[in-house]
């Protein structure tokens, strides 16, 4: 009985193992054969949905802006020249390269030597054309005297023949008495005329004695401007450039002793395209009184200044494309006439325009909007403006629609999107940025800190840093410079 139950026990395991044996083949042979027929079924498709950023397009009336880069220089210029020639005795105090003069200050005096000595010749030379007016004078006087006293003479010479003659037509006169009285008032006009041509002559000398004195006292005039040609005063207030004079030197006749500037009175002139200069213009074709910033990088600071367009060039310049065009800066402190700047110019408003960022625009001028089911679609508009990196569009159908910004590649007409929409910002403002109360009051410690800068340089950049906006420049240096630090 125990055999038979141990047999019986051994058939069962051996049918349980073959059983499991051929379970275990269908298996393996069920994944041989699904892996052999995989490549011949189509995978299901799923699509793939991308995460987009999305703005609104709102149209506004935006003042875009163009930059250019120009130079400073100053309205008021004056060179210094010597009139005449001579020997520098005398030098101002201030007279060197930046010195710094007032109107009227005496600058360079030029040994007044020879034109004293010309001036006091001038004087005697007018001393005696006065007495030479005078002496004529009584010349003439005295001649008008001589020609009444002849002409008194030759009427009673006139009466002593008219006497002689009516004796005769009585018989009671003689020939020869009428004859004597005829030679003797011929002889009194004789004297009459010979009187009249002295008093001619007297007159010619008092008009030459005018005409001297004249050239005389012209004479003396232009001794004494020669003589105050020798010192040369400041025109105005200003700074001295370019002065290479020293005292003692030899200087010619019209030789550039120095200039004078006015550094209170500047201007920037800068360059732009026939297109930049189209846009200043009016309706009438005048170039526009725009506001202009004027900035300059320095080392820890922005030299900053406002002014407003006042001209243009007459002539696009000899070898030059565009517009030369001048701003007149109302006060700019720290600026010097040289300096390389950079401006920035407020054009005309433009109406009706969208501003959007500049990867928003594809090569075509096309922008991707979101459509039905949040498909993208593709939108032709039309580019207004760039500014730096927004750009300013106008299109049919582009208000109110949601546009993609920071399109990639694998963007595309048709494509299903996860919009993220993203509120548009709410002005242009070139290279300004608004800080908060902890970055504001860490710069301001920063620049407080710093020992590189000197203390105006610092008064000015707090001032900056205390205004509702903040140069982007002047915190990106100064985040530089903690950073090298």
């Amino acid at each position: 009985m125990r055999f038979l139950r141990q047999s019986l026990v051994g058939v069962f395991l051996a049918f349980l193992t073959l059983g499991l044996l051929i379970v275990a083949v269908q298996m393996i042979s069920g994944a041989v054969q699904d892996v052999l027929t995989r490549d011949n079924q189509t995978p299901e498709a799923r699509e793939r949905i991308f995460a987009v950023s999305v703005r609104a397009a709102e149209p506004e009336t935006v003042t875009p802006y163009l930059e250019a880069f120009g130079q400073i220089q100053s309205r008021r210029r004056l060179e210094l020249r010597a009139a005449l020639g001579g020997r520098v005795v005398s030098l101002a105090d201030d007279f060197e390269d930046g010195g710094t003069v007032t109107a009227g200050e005496l600058l360079v005096e030029l040994d007044p030597a020879d034109m004293q000595s010309a001036l006091d010749r001038a004087k005697s030379d007018l001393l005696d054309a006065q007495f030479e007016e005078r002496d004529a004078e009584r010349s003439l006087l005295l001649a008008q005297d001589e020609l009444k006293s002849a002409e008194a003479q030759a009427e009673l010479r006139d009466r002593a023949l008219q006497r002689q003659q009516d004796l005769q037509t009585r018989g009671v006169g003689a020939a020869a008495s009428v004859e004597e009285a005829e030679l003797a008032a011929t002889s009194a006009h004789q004297a009459v005329l010979a009187r009249r041509i002295a008093l001619a002559q007297a007159e010619s000398r008092v008009d030459q004695a005018t005409t001297l004195f004249a050239r005389a006292r012209i004479a003396l005039e232009g001794a004494e401007r020669d003589l105050e040609d020798m010192t040369i005063h400041a025109g105005f207030d200003g700074t001295l450039t370019e002065v290479t004079l020293v005292e003692g030197r030899l200087v010619a006749a019209n030789e550039k002793l120095a200039e004078l500037v006015d550094p209170n009175a500047l201007e920037v002139a800068f360059r732009v395209s026939t297109a930049q200069y189209v846009r200043l213009l009016d309706a009438q074709g005048g170039l526009i009184s725009a506001p202009v910033t004027v900035s300059l990088e320095v080392t820890g600071t922005d030299l900053i200044a406002k002014g407003q367009i006042s001209r243009d060039s007459g002539a696009a310049g000899e070898g030059q494309t565009g517009r030369l065009i001048y701003a007149r800066l109302d006060d700019a402190p720290g600026f010097k006439p040289g300096d390389f700047v950079t401006v920035s110019v407020e054009e005309q408003p433009l109406e009706n325009v969208v501003r959007l960022p500049s990867s928003v625009l594809d090569a075509a001028g096309n922008v991707l909007v979101l459509g039905p089911d949040d498909r993208l679609e593709p939108l032709a508009v039309q580019l207004i403006r760039r500014q730096g990196d927004e750009v300013l569009l106008r299109g049919e159908g582009l208000e109110g629609r949601e546009v993609v910004i920071g399109r990639t590649p694998l963007l595309g007409s048709g494509v299903r999107v996860r919009p993220l929409r993203v509120e548009a910002s709410t002005e242009i403002d070139p290279g300004m940025v608004e800080l908060s109360d902890e970055k504001r009051a860490q710069l301001v410690a920063q620049v407080e800190a710093s020992e590189g800068m000197s203390q105006t340089d610092k008064d000015q950049v707090l001032g900056q840093l205390s205004e509702a906006k903040v140069p982007a420049a002047l915190v990106r240096r100064l985040d530089d410079n903690r950073a090298g630090g």
